[in-house]
């Protein structure tokens, strides 16, 4: 009878096992189409043998189950990911900055072409406002003439103005994106942290499995990846050490087991991590740069009208205000008027003053010589426009590349801890046919037990 018990017994966990295999492959294919989800895999394994009478008999079977993740692609995956959403962050300020220009720039643009204009453009305004003097100093008498000077004077101010405000207002944006994203990244460290522990308290003890835990958790680090390029490392017992770099290229830690060691911060632009902040090298180049291309455009003209129109510097005298120089305070002098505006020194019929002006158009400028922009003012802005239309080209191509590797590295890692649902079914089946035989061989046993007991006690 013991013999017989002991069938029993190791059928019993044998029913135990069969069905916890179904279980896992049912929870694999539910997760097909969950790219956090890694693939589960399960090992039979016999239970230890016992010695009776009758030699060695097995008392049933156990059932290991683990994950087919690579650790080697699910970093590839972040490394890429992080990329691919740096590339795009990229790509959208320095699109808005192109759309803040309101130019049509076209592919071909270079810093001495002229295809980067549009009529509402600021090249336009340059263009209108020495096109003006030049035909107020072929008809300095005209009325009309002088008062189409400081209108277009204006505008090209107005433009300069509202240019520099477009452009603030991408970078406050972009700005205001960071220190949102930030709220975020430590939101994530957080989340990272927490699994950590949950993650350690599983598999140091015998209260279950971890594995969903660990799926959940790289979900959360390829988020984090997205806005913070991570390295991580897996620890003794599950844990996730997570590092990022400063900005001299030293690692910073920023999880460590159950905590965050080192927080996410902003100042003035720049991240941080940890206290005291350690500065993690985020930059705004491109956005930058053209403000400050802007801002000398600008001083440029300022500087070269204003010695063309007031080359003795008398006081009141300046067609823009000398205070202006940048983008964003260029300004006509307060005391210039149509009625005021001056043609030539030597009254009526002169006109060397305004052909001084309008010459400035076609002065080329050398920051060699202490200028504030290099060629023509045209030239100049061209190549100010040209600068940001290559950086929107240069990162389209970087997110359309960047796209293409990280699809290749994520597919590779699917080919590996993926679900292959028509593997999954035939696995379901197999499981399923092994209970339904452990199922039986449990239901004869019992059955011969049930028998020899009623013969028992009938005897």
């Amino acid at each position: 009878m013991s013999g017989l018990f002991s069938i029993l017994g190791s059928t019993a966990s044998a029913l135990n096992a069969q069905s916890e295999a179904i279980a896992v492959t049912s929870n694999n294919i539910s997760n097909v189409n969950n790219p956090d989800y890694s693939d589960e895999t399960v090992d039979f394994q016999p239970l230890a043998s016992v010695e009776t009478d009758d030699g060695l008999e097995s008392t049933g079977l156990s059932v290991s189950v683990t994950q087919q993740r690579d650790a080697i692609l699910d970093q590839m995956v972040r490394q890429e990911g992080s990329l691919t959403s740096g590339y795009t962050a990229q790509q959208t300020v320095v699109q808005q900055a192109q759309a803040s220009l309101g130019e049509n720039i076209t592919a071909g643009s270079t810093s001495g072409a002229s295809d980067t204009t549009s009529e509402s453009g600021l090249s336009a305004a340059i263009g209108s406002f020495f096109n003006a003097v030049e035909s107020y100093a072929a008809n300095p008498s005209d009325a009309t003439q002088s008062q189409s000077v400081i209108q277009q004077a204006g505008v090209l101010t107005d433009r300069f103005q509202q240019v520099d405000q477009n452009l603030a207002q991408v970078q406050s944006g972009a700005t205001a994106k960071v220190a949102s994203d930030v709220t975020t990244v430590n939101g994530l460290l957080s989340q990272v942290a927490q699994l950590n522990d949950q993650i350690n308290s599983l598999q140091t003890s015998d209260s279950g499995s971890a594995l969903q835990l660990v799926d959940q958790r790289e979900g959360v680090l390829e988020q984090l990846a997205g806005y913070l390029p991570v390295t991580v490392t897996q620890g003794p017992s599950g844990e996730d050490a997570v590092a990022t770099t400063d900005s001299q290229g030293n690692s910073v830690t920023l999880v460590s087991n159950a905590a965050v060691v080192n927080p996410i911060s902003l100042s003035n632009g720049a991240l941080y991590a940890g206290s005291p902040p350690d500065a993690l090298g985020v930059s705004s180049g491109s956005m930058q740069a053209l403000r400050t291309s802007l801002d000398q455009l600008a001083s440029q003209i300022v500087t070269a009208v204003n010695a063309a129109y007031n080359p003795t510097g008398t006081a009141g005298g300046n067609f823009f205000d000398a205070a202006g120089t940048t983008a964003g305070t260029i300004a006509l002098d307060p005391s210039l008027t149509a009625a005021n505006l001056v043609a030539g020194p030597g009254g009526a019929g002169d006109n060397s003053t305004a052909l001084a002006v309008a010459g400035v158009a076609n002065q080329v400028f050398s920051t060699a010589n202490g200028d504030a922009v290099d060629g023509t003012i045209t030239q100049s802005y061209a190549g100010a426009v040209a600068g940001i239309g290559e950086a929107v080209s240069t990162a389209n191509s970087a997110v359309t590349d960047q796209t293409s590797v990280q699809t290749v590295i994520t597919n590779e890692r699917a080919s590996v801890s993926g679900v292959s649902l028509d593997q999954e079914m035939s696995d379901l089946v197999t499981y399923q046919q092994a209970y339904q035989a452990s199922s039986e061989v449990f239901q004869v046993v019992d059955n011969m037990l049930s028998t020899l007991m009623t013969d028992l006690t009938s005897a």
